[in-house]
């Protein structure tokens, strides 16, 4: 199995000056804010910190393709590393802390022929590496295929991290996201089903669901709408902490354009809920 560990280095690396840059104008009063095409919001906060990442990349990685939530994709190859720069920036620009920069690479499948890295779904290639760092809640999250699943300050400051092991639905804490996305795609009464069968439920949003289904203290999660940058990382750290990442129709990995997540004996039960109505 090939080692990542110098690429989990690199990453740590770019997170770290991802953090800098946007810890700097969180909060700020001149902070500017743009609303994109998809009526989603993007801060000047953003673009730079992907612009910081890419640069840092291109002079490291200059072989490697780049994906990115804010300037697409740059180069082709079997190895591309997939970039968001603020996942959570709703709650950037308006003072939550509920945000994280998230690194990740990916390879294409069957051992590294050039493939074209412009299919933004992130079909042919895997997760095999990826960071989440949320510097205003002071947590990072991180994994390399095989190696575990790790949380901590640092590569060397670590705790690995394992998924729980509840196996009711009765018994299981649920995060998601908001209900109206799930209307739109016609899964909101199997998601109101979910919900009630449920020990407890929370709206955590974004990246932080993921990360407690992979520290344990979140038994599932699901989101009905995602791109590939929003999953690639998280993909990797829940599977590596022992869980499962797939799509709402079972699919492992994060190509398919939403998310469902969990410590594995609750997934298809998960899934059931989710299409029960669909």
């Amino acid at each position: 199995m090939p080692d990542y560990h110098d690429d989990l280095r690199l990453a740590h690396v770019l997170a770290d000056a991802a953090d800098a840059a946007t810890m700097d104008r969180f909060k700020a009063l001149d902070l500017k804010v743009e609303t994109k095409p998809d009526m989603t919001p993007v801060s000047e906060a953003d673009k730079a910190a992907e612009e910081l990442i890419r640069g840092h990349l291109q002079r490291a990685r200059p072989r490697d393709a780049i994906l990115g939530e804010e300037y697409g994709v740059e180069g082709s190859g079997p190895r591309r590393w997939v970039i968001d720069p603020i996942d959570g920036t709703k709650n950037y620009v308006r003072g939550v802390p509920v945000w994280a920069t998230l690194i990740s690479l990916m390879v294409a499948d069957g051992g590294g022929t050039s493939r074209s890295s412009e299919d933004e779904s992130g079909g042919g290639f895997q997760p095999v590496m990826g960071v989440v760092s949320a510097p205003a809640l002071n947590r990072r999250w991180w994994a390399a295929k095989g190696a575990g699943a790790f949380t901590g300050r640092s590569l060397t400051s670590a705790t690995r991290m394992q998924v729980s092991q509840v196996e009711r639905i009765a018994d299981a804490s649920f995060a998601f996201s908001s209900l109206s996305g799930w209307e739109a795609q016609g899964r909101l009464d199997g998601l109101l089903d979910l919900t009630r069968a449920c020990w407890r439920t929370r709206g955590y949003g974004d990246f932080w669901p993921y990360m407690m289904v992979a520290e344990g203290s979140v038994d599932i999660c699901a989101e009905p709408e995602l791109s590939l940058w929003d999953m690639a990382a998280t993909a990797i750290i829940v599977q590596e902490a022992g869980g499962r990442f797939t799509s709402l129709d079972g699919v492992d990995g994060p190509g398919g354009g939403n998310a469902a997540a969990s410590n594995g004996p609750l997934h298809d039960e998960l899934l059931g809920y989710l299409n029960q109505r669909y």
